[in-house]
């Protein structure tokens, strides 16, 4: 029965990274998340349902439009299989509890993140309050106004250490050094992680970063890069891991 469950889980969640692909590029772009249908891009073909199958339609069609045959982006098939697994891990985690709900939330509004932010260099305010305040009022529910209170404080820590860590590297670097959009994203990373857990977060994320950056300006391809995602995705990591600041402490004195 448990792997049913996963399966179901998992397909759910690449239903909903496809879903989420198309809710962070319409929004990115300030375009109604309901009408048109879906269509491609190219030619405006409208896609049928056997079209928007998550995953399955995207292999039938070789990763091409079935009617002009341009191709078609691989984040959407790369997102659909992530999100299925993240929403299985979830639910493996977590099971049916509150804390799953909350997870779930966590995990869509980061995937929503990368995406958007990777392709318009947007990190969504909607998508963030409505993950932050669905999230609250789980938490009331489940861990009552006391710990809810805590975890609010914590999102407030990490988003003043963001801010801080901004306004320092603005005055190195002369110029925006991160946008606004990373400081309320680590809002909600406090929030769900706690303080401690967000501040190693922000380093595991520079960490990952580093070598990207550093190859962008070698081959001097870019000099703007996107800090949301690697914020996500290292949130992601931790919090499916289910690391804690004295595992870290104890992993680095050892």
């Amino acid at each position: 029965m448990q792997n049913l469950y996963l399966l179901i889980f998992f397909i759910i969640g690449s239903i909903m990274g496809s879903f989420y692909h198309v809710l962070a590029n319409r929004l990115s772009k300030e375009q109604s998340i309901i009408s048109p249908p879906s269509h491609c891009e190219k030619c405006n073909h409208q896609l049928k349902w056997y079209e928007l199958i998550p995953i399955i339609s995207y292999i039938i069609q070789g990763g091409k439009c079935r009617k002009c045959k341009s191709k078609m982006s691989i984040s959407y098939l790369l997102m659909e299989i992530c999100t299925g697994i993240l929403f299985a891990v979830c639910y493996h985690s977590f099971d049916f509890t509150l804390e799953l709900i909350s997870a779930l939330l966590f995990v869509s509004c980061l995937i929503i993140t990368i995406i958007s932010d990777i392709e318009y260099m947007i990190i969504l305010d909607e998508v963030l309050i409505v993950s932050i305040f669905g999230i609250i009022i789980v938490d009331l529910f489940d861990i009552g106004v006391y710990e809810t209170s805590m975890r609010i404080l914590s999102g407030l820590g990490a988003f003043a250490t963001m801010l801080l860590i901004k306004k320092i590297g603005d005055v190195v670097f002369k110029q925006e050094s991160l946008g606004g959009g990373d400081i309320k994203l680590m809002f909600l990373v406090g929030l769900v992680i706690g303080y401690p857990m967000a501040v190693c977060n922000i380093f595991f994320a520079t960490f990952i970063a580093f070598p990207i950056a550093l190859y962008l300006l070698i081959s001097k391809k870019d000099n703007i890069i996107p800090f949301g995602p690697f914020l996500s995705m290292s949130a992601i990591l931790l919090y499916i891991w289910g690391l804690n600041f004295t595992d870290i402490i104890n992993f680095i004195l050892a």
